[in-house]
């Protein structure tokens, strides 16, 4: 067992070191093609059509999502239903990018005719310059030519990786020239963890209704009622302006036992309390309060509280 152990460790370490080889000479062999690959895709007023056969074409449909996700229009079409009516889909104002890695995949033949015969941007992916997907490319991205880390096998591997960290090298390129952001990001990610920790505060943040506030001459019988009828374990004190000047929780009174009810709340309360804006994300607010080991955040606005959240919020949304 220890034997089978050690190899498949051998093994391992071996196909991710050929396949980093080859990932680092197409990365040193990138140059004016990707940069007008990015351009064409760039300038598309209609969609990216992602197409490939066999596993290009699981990578060609990896890819659309990936830029679909990145805010670029894209969809994957597969080479023969495209030869049975789905050509239809592939219209005048967009861009087909396709993969094969020997470049002669029988199926995407009607595809690069097509796009020929209506003067639709081809950007090709494959291994062969002279074969007929590389010949047909107004655009010719070739991969490096790496050996499949299956040996004698040649199952496509390590042109399978390539395809995929090319096809995230443009989606990358094509996002930053469009200024893409991570608010952009979250609008096609309301979901699962990603959408979680990509959602603001003033998405999970309680408003102005729940906000549990006194003034900084309120009695502490005023500071206890508050904090025990709005359960957020803490209270927020302000000035006069409203704006927020301290904060009460279950340590401050604790250290003020004594005589606490003939004090104001001015008097028990922690000056300049942490706070967070709005539009921070979720994410932002997790870290701080990790980093502070607290459970309850303000959130404030040119200095005034509008929200506040707990970490209870943050267990709800999943950003937890």
């Amino acid at each position: 067992m220890t034997d089978t152990i050690s190899n498949a460790v051998a093994v391992g370490r071996r196909v991710l070191s050929i396949e980093a080889q080859a990932l680092t000479q197409m990365a040193d062999e990138l140059g004016e093609a990707f940069a007008r690959a990015v351009q064409v895709m760039h300038d598309a007023k209609g969609r990216i059509v992602c197409t490939g056969m066999g596993k290009s074409g699981h990578v060609a449909r990896k890819i659309a999502a990936t830029l679909a996700s990145t805010g670029s229009q894209a969809m994957f079409v597969h080479p023969a239903e495209a030869s049975h009516g789905d050509l239809g889909m592939i219209g005048p104002d967009d861009v087909v990018l396709a993969l094969s890695k020997s470049g002669e995949a029988r199926e995407l033949a009607d595809t690069l005719a097509y796009c020929k015969r209506f003067s639709i941007p081809l950007i090709a992916i494959t291994a062969v310059a002279t074969s007929q997907l590389g010949q047909a490319g107004d655009v010719l991205l070739l991969l490096p030519d790496a050996p499949e880390a299956t040996a004698e096998v040649n199952a496509p591997t390590t042109s399978t990786t390539l395809q995929i960290a090319l096809g995230d090298a443009l989606a990358v390129a094509l996002l930053e020239s469009r200024g893409f952001t991570a608010s952009d990001f979250r609008v096609f990610h309301p979901g699962g963890k990603l959408g979680a920790v990509l959602r603001t505060v003033a998405d999970l943040m309680h408003g102005q209704d729940e906000l549990p506030l006194i003034g900084e001459g309120a009695p502490m019988s005023e500071a206890l009622l508050v904090m025990s009828q709005k359960r957020f374990g803490a209270v927020g004190v302000t000035d006069a302006a409203g704006a927020l000047v301290g904060l009460i929780t279950d340590g401050d009174l604790r250290r003020h036992m004594d005589g606490l009810m003939g004090h104001a709340a001015g008097e028990v309360m922690t000056k300049g309390p942490l706070v967070i804006g709005p539009h921070a994300l979720a994410a932002e607010a997790l870290k701080v309060m990790n980093e502070r080991r607290i459970t309850v955040l303000f959130v404030v606005e040119s200095g005034k509280p509008v929200g506040v959240l707990h970490v209870h919020d943050l267990l709800r949304a999943g950003v937890i």
